[in-house]
């Protein structure tokens, strides 16, 4: 995994997580890898993916059952889904319209990118 500066790395672990269980590649109720085990695989100190952990638990994105492991919680996609819709509409969509504005750019042109990047994701999607 690569990661970048402008974030703390355990929310990028965290975002890592959250997307997991967005895709449904770990479903509610699934054990998730260990921390030892998520360590290993994105190369970080494991103190790094227990401070993830703790931040998901916290968020009641994940639950830990003692000597066993971690597990996703229940309704925890609706969750996810819910903090970044929040996040996208609060940071991320004023400034994408402040550089449409900037650009001269509206709606329309917007709409027509979205729609080839649909239509694209789908045909990728099939192929697979």
């Amino acid at each position: 995994m690569e990661f970048n500066q402008s974030q703390a790395i355990y929310l990028q672990i965290g975002d890592y997580v959250c997307e997991q269980i967005l895709i449904g590649r770990w479903n509610e109720g699934d054990r998730i890898l260990s921390v030892r085990e998520l360590g290993v695989a994105l190369q970080v100190n494991p103190n790094t993916v227990i401070r993830t952990f703790e931040f998901l638990q916290n968020n009641d994105v994940i639950f830990n059952k003692r000597g066993v492991g971690y597990f996703v919680a229940d309704n925890a996609k609706e969750k996810i889904t819910a903090y970044r819709r929040k996040q996208f509409l609060e940071f991320d969509l004023p400034v994408i319209f402040k550089s449409m504005d900037l650009l001269g750019m509206n709606f329309e042109e917007i709409k027509a990118h979205y729609e080839e990047y649909n239509k694209s994701n789908h045909t990728n999607e099939e192929s697979i």
